[in-house]
């Protein structure tokens, strides 16, 4: 197994949420309010850039999204800033996708859906919960994207990956993640805030299986950075949540 030098067996992980979007852009309106269609606005590719040039003298052995447009562009923004001879090939992880929200009952201004989305991931880790009436139980959610780190973590040679997702993903890894990642972090969800194109950084240390079958599985995870925004890595002016900016009708 390739680990971190000076490591006997630690991984690590850079998990990006993908730029800003407009969900109320004509990509979204021709697609009939198809989300995944989305792509970076120029704010987020702008956001992406800034991730990159954070992120130039890292050098990934692997690098992954999501696939749909948003998360493609985002990785891509960031491994542009590689040398050329070291890019990684950027894989597809379907299973990384966002949590399929469900209906908002006809709400169709900006200020409506904030408000029904603003509390929205408090409600993680209750039994049965589910992304708005209708949409994607949370504990699913969290059960497929657990599944693709567990599977990435104990495939062989890398040891510092790239991976561009969404914010209801990502925070339903850091939730698990911080809850020592054997366990559902859906009641840690809402304290995680990610802001577009933000950084997170998680290390996870590899053992072999206790039971004595070949491969690693994890020890412990290691919350080394939360939602860095190389962009304004401060804050300053970024009052609004995330949610509230996305349905803001000026983006922060």
């Amino acid at each position: 197994m390739t680990v971190l030098p000076g490591t006997t067996g630690r991984r690590r992980i850079y998990l990006m949420r993908h730029g800003h979007v407009d969900y109320f852009g004509k990509e979204i309106q021709a697609a009939g309010g198809d989300t995944k269609v989305v792509p970076l606005t120029p704010l987020g590719q702008d956001q992406a850039r800034a991730a990159g040039l954070a992120l130039a003298h890292v050098r990934f052995d692997r690098a992954v999204c999501s696939g749909v447009p948003r998360t493609f562009q985002t990785a891509t923004h960031v491994l542009d800033a590689q040398p050329a001879d070291q890019r990684p090939v950027l894989e597809i992880q379907g299973d990384l996708v966002e949590i399929h929200g469900g209906s908002f009952h006809n709400i169709k201004s900006r200020a409506e859906i904030a408000a029904q989305m603003a509390f929205h991931f408090e409600v993680a880790g209750e039994p049965g919960a589910t992304m708005l009436k209708g949409g994607e139980v949370f504990a699913d959610a969290e059960r497929r994207a657990v599944g693709v780190i567990t599977r990435l973590l104990a495939e062989p040679d890398w040891h510092t990956m790239l991976i561009a997702a969404h914010e209801g993903i990502n925070r339903v890894l850091l939730g698990w993640a911080a809850l020592g990642a054997k366990a559902s972090g859906l009641r840690a969800v809402q304290a995680f805030e990610q802001d577009p194109a933000c950084i997170n950084l998680i290390d996870f240390d590899m053992v072999p299986r206790e039971d004595g079958s070949p491969g690693t599985e994890i020890q412990r995870a290691i919350i080394k950075a939360v939602n860095v925004t190389p962009y304004n890595y401060v804050k300053h002016g970024m009052n609004m949540t995330s949610l509230e900016a996305i349905f803001a009708k000026t983006p922060r």
